[in-house]
């Protein structure tokens, strides 16, 4: 580029910005031995529409959960400590730095789990978007991150009555962190 030219703002790239997508219980449970906490395909659908097209960045035993290994249409990106792993179409790296430096997909990249990669990433993270169960599991064993509410902002919020498919009423909510300076 030519001394004294600056791209016209279309074509300027804007930096992705770093959300986290998560299930989350009335206790801030997230996880039972490994898992999820519940079946709930709303859920399901909703973490696809927003999540495809993007990067999406998991810890390895969160990647390991999945039925049938990488999730189709998007970059899935894989944080582990073991230099050996590797797992098909997945970009393995070994720590968030260089997860969020491999994120090649257009638009937001997503922090998707689990507990570990959650609580490494929060302090950057700039927007939730969360699926609200109105349930507790005694049994949970995995936990998100305390939401300050001093701290978030609830931008939208769309409420579910459970039915014969999703046996727990839930939310989707999104919240922006307040002071957007990460």
């Amino acid at each position: 580029m030519e001394p004294n030219t600056v791209k016209c703002a279309a074509t300027q790239s804007r930096p992705a910005t770093l959300s986290a997508i998560v299930v989350v219980a009335c206790d801030g449970a997230i996880g039972r031995d490994g898992g999820l906490l519940c079946h709930l395909p709303a859920d399901l659908r909703h973490f696809k529409n927003l999540t495809m097209g993007h990067s999406i960045v998991m810890g390895r035993r969160t990647f390991e959960s999945f039925p049938k290994g990488a999730l189709p249409g998007r970059q899935n990106i894989v944080i582990t400590r073991n230099p050996e792993w590797h797992a098909d179409g997945v970009t393995v790296v070994h720590s968030v730095d260089e997860a969020l430096q491999a994120a090649q997909m257009p638009g937001d990249i997503f922090i998707i789990g689990g507990a570990q990669i959650y609580a490494e990433t929060f302090a950057r993270v700039q927007t939730l978007h969360l699926t609200r169960l109105h349930a507790t599991f005694d049994d949970a064993d995995a936990f998100f991150p305390a939401i300050d509410p001093d701290e978030w902002q609830e931008v939208d919020c769309e409420r579910h009555e459970a039915d014969e498919r999703n046996h727990y009423a839930y939310d989707f909510v999104t919240l922006t962190r307040k002071n957007n300076q990460t």
